[in-house]
């Protein structure tokens, strides 16, 4: 059952509305490399279309009814949107489910030293990664800090192209014998991606004595010239000092847009696609719907990469609670409410799957693996060896898929992630399955997953696209 190549049926008036959403995709993940700012654009988007704050509601006791459309977030990092339909919210939702955290390195919490002359920041990787992928790459750091007063500092240094970058060093290959020994998983210790962020040391006078009021970056600067002249500049221009890294979340990310790729230009390269490659189209297909007869919903949540556990991932009541609020606001209040909605709900888990790579191909069974270009990828279970931590939904929620997408003129396939003694992967699906709704798992096939830059092709970010906005209408 080989799927045809999408390319190959695209009228012109279809090639113009790929192009438009594959510039718009890429200025996204170009523009938002964080969880955070994947919620906060998401929320203005949103809010264009119509969306209102679900907090604002709950404060004024405000009724909701069909075609209402609110959002709620959590601590920033996760985001819930539902367009209310016309059909009873306890005869269930259609679901669309992404990640919008990605694979990173995360500075610690004292994260700041010098050594040899040259300002460094500790890093702890975020998330599954090749960390020799790490090095020699210009990087940039996103984030915020928070201070004691309460006010917030945003951090974003390295995508101006008036900024600076920061690097990972790696050592040159003509006193690499012996590192070149050691296995690719062993080559970059992770103690060793530190990143460098400085170099001139600050000028004192080594005879004058610092008074006890003396800026932090005063007070180190005879033993740490060139600490003190980074903490110097941070002072001046973000207002902080070092105890301030104590509650700050900032994340190194790779520095620079996202691009095109190909001379045909029928691809997109960039950082973050696994999986804000599902979140973005999810987010523009529930943005379509207007006056829906079953409630669309759309969830993006951070922490999938490492076990959607926290407040802010899927395994946190984020998603139930603000369910149960609507419901409550729409008159259908109450857990037995709640639980028939969750159970009487369908959704598509939609995470990225590993594309064929014709240099990696042995790891891959061509009959059951995604390909770019054919199209929107499902993924009947996932798991490892045995199909462990997979939800393998039913196969009667499989044909009915299978309906709404080639209703819709999808173009789709079905994939595992690599041999069945190789691969093996999870998603967030087994965790809204536990309500006892239907799930599958879908997605884009992506080249080089999990690496500093991946790669997509444009023709499976516009099948997801429709994909999604069909399942939506339609499931």
């Amino acid at each position: 059952m080989e799927r045809e190549n999408a390319w190959k049926a695209y009228t012109d008036a279809q090639l113009e509305e790929l192009e438009a959403l594959s510039r718009d995709y890429i200025d996204f993940i170009s523009d938002n490399k964080t969880e955070r700012e994947c919620t906060q654009s998401a929320i203005e988007l949103a809010e264009k279309a119509g969306y209102k704050p679900l907090a604002k509601a709950i404060e004024s006791g405000q009724a909701l009814k069909a075609g209402d459309k609110v959002w709620a977030h959590t601590h920033g990092k996760a985001l819930i949107l539902m367009a209310l339909g016309t059909d009873r919210l306890e005869d269930g939702f259609n679901i669309l489910g992404a990640h919008i955290d990605s694979p990173r390195l995360d500075l610690k919490q004292n994260p700041l030293f010098e050594n040899t002359d040259l300002a460094l920041l500790d890093t702890h990787y975020y998330g599954g990664i090749k960390k020799y992928q790490w090095v020699t790459l210009p990087l940039a750091i996103h984030g915020v800090i928070a201070k004691k007063d309460g006010s917030i500092v945003e951090v974003n240094v390295g995508e101006d192209p008036a900024d600076p970058v920061f690097c990972i060093s790696d050592l040159l290959p003509h006193l690499g014998q012996e590192q070149m020994k050691k296995t690719a998983s062993e080559v970059i210790d992770a103690e060793t991606l530190d990143v460098l962020v400085g170099g001139w040391p600050l000028s004192v006078d080594e005879d004058a004595e610092v008074a006890d009021d003396a800026p932090a970056w005063e007070k180190v600067a005879k033993k740490e010239p060139v600490k003190a002249h980074v903490l110097k500049v941070l002072a001046q221009k973000y207002g902080i000092d070092e105890e301030d890294f104590l509650s700050a979340e900032l994340e190194v990310v790779p520095a620079g847009r996202a691009r095109e790729l190909g001379f045909d230009r029928s691809m997109v390269i960039g950082y973050g696609q696994d999986d804000r490659v599902c979140a973005y189209t999810s987010l523009v297909a529930q943005l379509a719907i207007e006056n829906p007869t079953r409630s669309a919903v759309t969830v993006l949540v951070d922490k999938e990469e490492i076990g959607s556990v926290g407040a802010t991932g899927m395994e946190s009541l984020f998603f139930e609670n603000t369910i149960a609020e609507i419901m409550e606001l729409a008159g259908e209040g109450g857990q037995i409410a709640l639980r028939r909605a969750l159970a009487n709900s369908k959704m598509l888990s939609s995470d990225v799957s590993a594309g064929l790579d014709p240099s990696y191909a042995s790891v891959f069974e061509p009959k059951n693996a995604a390909y770019l270009g054919r199209g929107l990828v499902f993924n009947k279970y996932t798991g490892a060896r045995g199909k462990s931590g997979s939800n393998d939904t039913s196969a009667e929620f499989v044909a009915e898929v299978r309906k709404v997408m080639d209703d819709a003129d999808v173009a789709f396939q079905t994939a595992e992630l690599g041999k069945v003694d190789i691969g093996g992967g999870g998603t967030i699906a087994y965790i809204p399955a536990k309500y006892d709704m239907d799930v599958i798992d879908s997605g884009v096939a992506v080249l080089s997953m999990h690496a500093p830059w991946e790669v997509t092709s444009k023709a499976d970010i516009y099948e997801a696209r429709k994909g999604y906005e069909a399942f939506l209408k339609n499931a």
